[in-house]
């Protein structure tokens, strides 16, 4: 740039082109590596403005993207957090269904303590009897009738990530109703943890609860 608005000393004309040419590159270089770390800022930050849940266990700001995922694929950040609480509250149950069922079963043979006796084994044993083909088709046939809509109104602007409408024993009032979400988001990450180490345990030593 300085070469071209200096009028004090003249260059040479076979030093004009490449000069200029050399300018234009350093404007356009500086500014792309300007517009990218604008970009890369605006997107970070208006995921977790735009979403509750940046928040660890103290309740303090924690905003968890090591892999830049909201950035790099911006558009399906919605279906991101659809993904996340359903298997956190699938986590959740599953959590509850281990511990319950080291110490009570529902009625029926196949179900009880002399046909499972750990809950670690229920799979493999009810794939033979018949019930996991039946809990496949129900969460299928939940999919298709209302996550897939579901999913859909979502990708349209008509619905936020996980809302089902069930807030029947919800709090009133947007800042209560987004710590009840915030708790169950950290709930949910927690149980996924739990819910795999459970399995883990279960399977290294042999024991239910409390599987050490």
């Amino acid at each position: 740039v300085i070469f071209l608005t200096r009028t004090d000393q003249q260059l040479p004309s076979t030093m004009k082109i490449p000069a200029a040419f050399l300018a234009l590159c350093a404007s356009a270089s500086a500014f792309s590596t300007q517009r990218s770390g604008v970009a890369k800022t605006t997107a970070l930050s208006s995921v977790f403005d735009d979403y509750v849940g940046a928040v660890d266990y103290r309740g303090k700001k924690f905003e968890f993207d090591p892999l830049n995922l909201s950035e790099s694929y911006s558009p399906f950040v919605g279906w991101f957090r659809e993904s996340e609480l359903r298997h956190g509250r699938t986590a959740m149950l599953a959590v509850m269904g281990f511990i319950t069922t080291d110490f009570f079963r529902i009625p029926g043979d196949m179900y009880s303590f002399d046909a499972i006796p750990k809950t670690v084994d229920a799979h493999d044993s009810l794939l033979k009897t018949g019930p996991m083909y039946q809990l496949l088709l129900w969460i299928g046939l939940f999919d298709i009738v209302i996550t897939a809509p579901a999913v859909q109104a979502m990708g349209n602007g008509d619905r936020e990530p996980g809302d089902f409408g069930w807030v029947w024993f919800g709090p009133e009032g947007k800042e209560a109703m987004d710590k009840k979400r915030e708790s169950e988001l950290l709930n949910g990450r927690l149980a996924m943890i739990a819910c795999g180490g459970i399995a883990t345990q279960s399977i290294v030593n042999g024991h239910g609860f409390p599987y050490v």
